[in-house]
């Protein structure tokens, strides 16, 4: 990392971030002071790129700065520079919010395909009706041409059973029974227990 150049004189005197860090690990409120005026532009810049939304990164950027408060014990210099690790920090917290943000926005998609998704298995509902129409079909077909006529107009096209005698030109009392008959049959072909 380069050093930072001051225009006009020469740099301030005092202490390095690194050794800021070492005073904030001790509890130094003042070195939090200048860690924080230090490290809170390049902060939310890092987090701000990687969040794009401003309110967002503002809140993330104080949140880093409060965990290099917390966290300040734990920086090693032999592992990298203060600014690196104050980076490293942000840059971690922005990609958990960004995680967070994603997970979220993918539970809520889920939870909205369930509200759509109908109590029942619609292919289920489709598959059994198409079989138990089909059964029928094949029960009906073992019937006697009178009882499958007398049934057909009764249930499939709504007559009564008085229009069903005039439409087919028999006694009321014969559609009446063969209607019972084809009933009772198509019970027992289609396994229907009473």
């Amino acid at each position: 990392m380069k050093e930072a150049v001051h225009i006009g004189g020469a740099p301030p005197a005092g202490p390095d971030l690194q050794e800021l860090l070492g005073m904030v690990a001790r509890g130094d409120q003042d070195a939090f002071a200048e860690v924080y005026a230090t490290v809170s532009g390049p902060v939310l810049g890092l987090v701000r790129s990687v969040l794009r939304d401003p309110a967002q990164s503002e809140e993330v950027a104080q949140e880093v700065l409060v965990e290099v408060w917390r966290t300040a014990p734990r920086f090693r210099a032999a592992r990298g520079s203060a600014m690196n690790w104050v980076l490293t920090l942000a840059h971690r917290r922005a990609v958990d919010r960004v995680r967070s943000a994603e997970a979220s926005a993918a539970r809520e998609h889920r939870a909205a395909l369930l509200d759509r998704t109908p109590a029942f298995d619609e292919v289920t509902e489709q598959v059994e009706g198409r079989l138990e129409r089909e059964q029928v079909r094949c029960c009906m077909r073992a019937l006697s041409e009178l009882q499958r006529q007398s049934v057909t107009l009764a249930y499939y096209r709504g007559l009564t059973y008085r229009e069903v005698s005039e439409l087919l030109c028999v006694p009321l009392g014969t559609v009446k029974t063969r209607l019972r008959d084809g009933l009772i049959r198509l019970r027992d072909c289609l396994g229907v227990s009473t």
